[in-house]
């Protein structure tokens, strides 16, 4: 039914719930996984935007920065895949939206279900803070497991 599971984390708490759950999936069913962590793109919050993008060493620590934290939530992540006995590699989306990275890896991996965590927030918290969950299901052509 499936080759190939896509779990998706951010190396929070909630996501390792996810992972958790993803790997010992892939344990019983004695599937590889691929573990995908998204770093958004630079986009500066800061009243003075506009001089903090002038410099191009902030865009380049920022970048820096990203990379060395996926690698850390992805070597945790592999560490976990190899105490269960999952074979795992690891896929890190740098400036990218995590939804449509989700999704879109799902397909370039050949990934027959994803696996991700979600707050399940409703109401005027899904309205402000969005739902990355919400809009891989809507968008992705493999089935999607959720797990809070």
């Amino acid at each position: 039914m499936y080759r190939r599971i896509l779990i998706a984390t951010d190396g929070s708490e909630l996501a390792d719930k996810g992972l958790d759950h993803g790997l010992a999936l892939a344990a019983a069913l004695q599937l590889p996984v691929t573990v995908l962590t998204v770093t958004e793109p630079w986009t500066p919050a800061f009243d003075d935007a506009i001089a903090l993008s002038a410099d191009p060493s902030l865009q380049t620590d920022y970048r820096k920065g990203c990379a060395a934290a996926a690698r850390q939530v992805l070597d945790v992540a592999a560490a976990h895949a190899a105490a269960a006995g999952v074979a795992c590699d690891t896929l890190h989306v740098p400036d990218g939206y995590p939804s449509d990275a989700i999704a879109a890896a799902a397909v370039e991996t050949g990934a027959g279900l994803v696996v991700m965590a979600s707050h399940g927030r409703r109401g005027l918290g899904k309205v402000l803070l969005g739902s990355q969950t919400q809009t891989v299901l809507s968008h992705s052509k493999v089935p999607v497991l959720v797990v809070r």
